[in-house]
């Protein structure tokens, strides 16, 4: 069983930046594939970015890609997303997810933090 946590939400203007972190409670984190999802209101949830259990592969939407980085920290059971250049279709509740292998489905999903952008 893995419990994720989001935090670095928040309100911010076109153009700005925001980073979100996810804190996994499971000694393991390592073993885990994460990826970063949104929902925005009245749509059904996107994936956004995702990374390996070692860092060595990272995948983005192409909404985001150019913009928005992945990266973990093994060490601090961490995974973050780092957002520039913000724009309003980015405002999205944002979640963070964990799996046990890149072959299956995200199985552990956080309750998620809400990005919200103004123009």
């Amino acid at each position: 069983q893995v419990q994720l946590v989001e935090s670095g939400g928040g309100l911010v203007q076109a153009g700005g930046s925001l980073r979100l972190s996810c804190a996994a409670s499971r000694r393991t984190f390592s073993d885990y594939d994460m990826g970063w999802f949104r929902q925005a209101p009245g749509k059904e949830r996107e994936f956004v970015a995702r990374i390996t259990r070692s860092a060595g592969v990272t995948n983005y939407a192409d909404s985001v890609k150019g913009r928005f980085t992945i990266s973990r920290d093994n060490a601090k059971n961490t995974v973050y997303l780092q957002m520039n250049s913000l724009k309003p279709d980015d405002t999205a509740v944002y979640y963070c997810a964990a799996r046990n292998s890149p072959s299956r489905d995200y199985n552990y999903w956080g309750q998620g933090t809400q990005v919200t952008v103004s123009s």
